[in-house]
């Protein structure tokens, strides 16, 4: 019950139905402040207790100071959490081992259990190993279910053991397009009261459903589970950025391009920890799809989440996804009663703003290993000319010449470097492989295949390619895995299927596939080639990711495109083409057949959005999400409040997090007699850190799964063994395009051991391992943007499990350095413009830090002196922001804190 200081408490009548809500308009100063921040303002209202949530919060969040810097500390109590598999599990595994670490600190072990809704869509763990034939999807299948039966019978014992927790089976769909089509409300009906729906997420793509007006956002695995067990999440009060939309797109761009270029413009402009929100009469001429794909897109521009109002678009795409009439008037109505509805012409108070007038956006791609470079479609060709040069050894890099010249026999005719290698296929045809060759062409993730405007698109494209006799080239791996179902039954309807096949991009399966590094083999063939030849391929793919070593072990350069544009480089088969001005190839006549001759008009593409997709479709998909097929059903369940774990397991151990855990905390300490593990450069992801993909067999993870009796065709992906802490720790740190500058000249999971004479290089966990053994304490520095990317919880459960104590960076991405400080690690930040390299810090020194016993006292210190053996010495900041955090790092990490508040309580 809400202590309803402010008198807000009041009555909504919808129709027949009446709700309690608590109404902004009784606290000064709401009526100004930005949409985000009425959401969270009625938040505060409604869970007012006094003691956690007080009136002064309230006040300070009504009395908002648009210009200050974030200094005021709230609680924020999500109304419900979602997860996807690979996130999810492992939260499932750690709520399992509180349960038992209850009991045996003499607690109920009927407290560890969800109080908001908690639900979890099965859609990383299909991989895309067959493509290209009509049972693709089948296969695929059978194979997901082969290789993750352990993980799902969990997840059903899950479903059975806790109240309020569901899963959404496998082969449905996307977590975050799932979520807009069929599990977010909007607003919020429980116990009688009517409410912004919000969540957290853990995946840091949560933030698509900002699009349909919900607050919510990508945390880190172990921020969700202390949401779900009623721990609200600690947060200063953030900055708000307004971006005025106006203008319309032009003919010829996609969503893709506008999202590309809003993600330029705001990482340039930096958002990191601050809130976005459209407005202008340019957000009422944006489609709800184009709101979802931009709000998907908000980890990339580094925000913490990137909303958009409600208004009629909102509630015309809530009734197109088959949601019951009175749940759309209970929007309507709760979002005019509270301010909440967008006013086109209104300019709200904001931190800061931006604006993008729609009509200058153009076609563009982002690569080749980030996001956020963005590059004209027009310039793609001559910016790959010099991007490759830093993924090829160069004749200077072998002490002869500088790189060649244009007329060289090393250099395409574009000017970039060639190597042209002959391939031999399986049918016995031959064909050339060579630097720039498309090797992935996907048409995949969330951000696109949840917006019928460029999945249609892209199948007209195909459909005009296969009139002009055009096909995938020989070398290029061409899937389609849609967000839902629903994408395929219009598909279907509209007779787009048989085009989109003939090309190559039949259905290989209903997730994530390729965006989160199941894209599955290369062809045999094609592999060898690139590997024998150290060609630098590419991928093409509609996703929001392009990180290094993410997408395929075998492709160097990456690019995020439309749908269609990820149909138009199959055909082309090479980054070295520039595709708006040469040729994808040739007719039935042999005439040059140009982008501008298939691609599809905005008319074309309105026509069979417009007649084949409707609210029916829907409600088929989702008429019982939570049933799955055949072969879910047929799952065997365990039974029991406590999970029976099976020791031979290698994908769901007991983590040791609990272990020798007392009631009361001990003292936090200094670090003393440090070593580096690993010294890193900027924009170190958490890909790098706790890669998702493959697994190779001559790596400590592969060697453990050897030894346990499991077959290499059997390893599955880092992600999908995030139950197994054995597995996690020996892949941390082991990203084979990690660089750790203390091992200069390797690339993967390396380091230098300071135990041995003479410092060797070995395995990163090898030395972690003999680190532990002796008791040294470890550290890791690294440049700015350190953490940015997922939200993946296991890049700090493995980071503490290695027995790192400190991270010091120049700058970290939001969520990472929760994570860090959620599992016991404490983020410091170097001294404002000082670094690694201008303090002359090599990683070989031994590291001390003193100050941080300042916490046991009740206080965060500023900072912290961190002193070197080498002399070097600098005071460090304190990257603690919160007094949440701090109790969260003075009990070893935020699960041992809601552990021992449960027992408390």
């Amino acid at each position: 019950m809400s202590a309803n200081s402010f008198d807000a408490r009041s009555t909504l009548q919808v129709g027949d139905e009446s709700y309690e809500i608590f109404r902004l308009d009784k606290v000064e100063g709401s009526a100004r402040l930005p949409y985000s921040l009425k959401v969270l303002l009625e938040n505060l209202l409604r869970t007012e207790d006094g003691a956690n949530i007080t009136a002064d919060h309230i006040r300070a969040l009504g009395g908002w100071d648009s210009q200050a810097q974030p200094s005021q500390e709230i609680q924020f109590t999500p109304a419900r959490v979602i997860m996807q598999d690979f996130t999810g599990v492992p939260c499932v595994v750690d709520l399992a081992t509180m349960r038992e670490a209850v009991k045996e600190l003499g607690g109920d072990p009927a407290k560890i259990n969800p109080l908001a809704p908690a639900e979890l869509v099965i859609d990383h763990s299909v991989i895309a190993d067959k493509f290209g034939t009509s049972d693709a999807f089948a296969q695929n299948v059978e194979l997901e279910y082969g290789r993750n039966r352990e993980r799902y019978q969990f997840l059903r014992w899950g479903q059975t053991a806790f109240d309020e927790f569901k899963v959404v089976p496998p082969g449905t769909g996307i977590v975050h397009q799932v979520n807009i089509e069929k599990l977010a409300r909007t607003v919020m009906v429980r116990g009688g009261q009517a409410y912004p729906d919000t969540l957290v997420g853990t995946d840091s793509h949560t933030t698509m459903v900002n699009g349909l007006g919900v607050l919510g956002w990508g945390v880190g695995g172990i921020e969700a589970e202390a949401a779900m067990l009623g721990q609200p999440v600690s947060m200063l009060i953030p900055r708000v950025v307004g971006f005025k939309l106006t203008g319309e797109l032009p003919a010829g761009t996609t969503a893709t391009d506008l999202v590309l270029t809003i993600t330029e413009m705001l990482r340039k402009h930096g958002v990191v920890g601050k809130f976005v929100e459209f407005y202008g009469e340019g957000v009422a001429a944006t489609s709800l799809a184009n709101r979802a794909t931009i709000g998907n897109m908000s980890p990339e521009f580094g925000s913490t989440a990137a909303i958009f109002p409600i208004d009629d678009e909102t509630l015309n795409y809530l009734r197109l996804t088959g949601r019951d009439a009175q749940q759309v008037a209970l929007v309507e109505a709760y979002a005019k009663e509270q301010g909440l509805w967008l006013d086109p012409a209104a300019e709200p108070d904001f931190s800061e703003k931006l604006e993008l007038d729609l009509s200058t956006v153009v076609p563009s791609i982002a690569g080749p290993k980030r996001p956020q470079d963005r590059i004209v479609l027009a310039n793609a060709a001559e910016q790959f000319k010099l991007d490759v040069r830093n993924y090829v050894a160069t004749a200077d890099e072998a002490g002869e010449e500088s790189f060649p010249a244009s007329d060289s026999p090393a250099v395409h005719p574009n000017g970039a470097p060639s190597n042209p290698v002959q391939v031999t296929a399986p049918d016995g045809t031959t064909y050339t492989l060579d630097h720039g060759a498309v090797t992935v062409a996907a048409i995949t993730s969330c951000t696109n295949t949840s917006n019928p405007y460029v999945m249609v698109a892209a199948a007209l494209v195909a459909k005009k390619a296969v009139e002009k006799g055009l096909t995938r080239k020989p070398w290029v791996k061409t899937t389609l895995a849609p967000g839902s179902k629903v994408v395929t039954d219009y598909f279907d309807k509209a007779g787009l299927t048989p085009y989109l096949d003939k090309v190559g991009f039949n259905l290989v399966g209903y997730g994530c596939t390729t965006c989160i590094g199941n894209s599955g083999p290369l062809p045999e063939e094609v592999s060898k080639a690139v590997n024998d030849h150290d060609l630098a391929v590419t991928s093409v793919l509609s996703g929001n990711r392009n990180f290094e070593g993410r997408i395929n072990p075998d492709v160097k350069m990456n690019y995020l495109a439309s749908p269609p544009l990820v149909v138009a480089y199959a055909l082309a088969g090479s980054m070295k083409i520039n595709i708006t001005e040469e040729a994808l190839g040739t007719d039935q006549d042999g005439k040059p057949v140009f982008l501008k001759d298939i691609w599809p008009s905005e008319a074309e593409v309105n026509e069979v959005v417009a007649n084949a997709i409707g609210e029916d479709m829907f409600n088929k998909s989702y008429a019982d999400v939570f049933a799955g097929d055949a072969q879910w059903q047929a799952l065997p369940i365990p039974t029991g409040n406590t999970f029976e774990w099976d020791g031979e397991s290698t994908y769901v151990r007991k983590p040791p997090y609990f272990e020798g855990m007392a009631m009361e905390p001990s003292p936090v300490n200094d670090i003393a007699g440090a070593r580096v593990l690993a010294k890193l450069g900027d924009s170190v992801t958490t890909d790098h850190i706790s890669p998702a993909g493959a697994i190779k067999a001559d790596t400590p993870a592969g060697k453990y799964l050897t030894e346990h009796g499991v077959e290499r065709r059997d390893f599955n992906s880092y992600g999908s063994r995030r139950g197994n802490h054995e597995i996690m720790i020996r892949g941390t740190f082991a990203n084979i395009r990690l660089r750790n500058q203390i091992a200069p000249g390797t690339e993967g999971g390396f380091t230098r051991d300071f135990t041995q004479a003479d410092a060797p290089v070995s395995f990163i966990y090898d030395a972690s391992q003999n680190y532990q053994a002796a008791g040294t304490p470890l550290v890791i520095l690294a440049g700015k943007e350190y953490g940015s990317g997922s939200s993946r919880d296991w890049a700090a459960k493995g980071t503490a499990l290695l027995g790192v104590k400190a991270v010091i960076a120049e700058s970290y991405e939001r969520i990472h350095r929760s994570n860090l400080i959620g599992m016991g690690v404490l983020p410091l930040q170097f001294p404002e413009g000082a670094s690694a390299e201008s303090l002359g810090l090599s990683g070989e020194e031994a590291f001390s830090v003193t100050g941080v016993t300042e916490l046991n006292d009740g206080t965060i210190p500023r900072t912290v002196k961190v002193t070197t053996d080498s002399g070097v010495e600098f005071d460090a900041v304190v990257r603690i922001d919160t007094p949440g955090e701090a109790d969260y790092y003075r009990n070893g990490g935020i699960l041992q804190y809601v552990l021992r508040s449960l027992i408390n309580s």
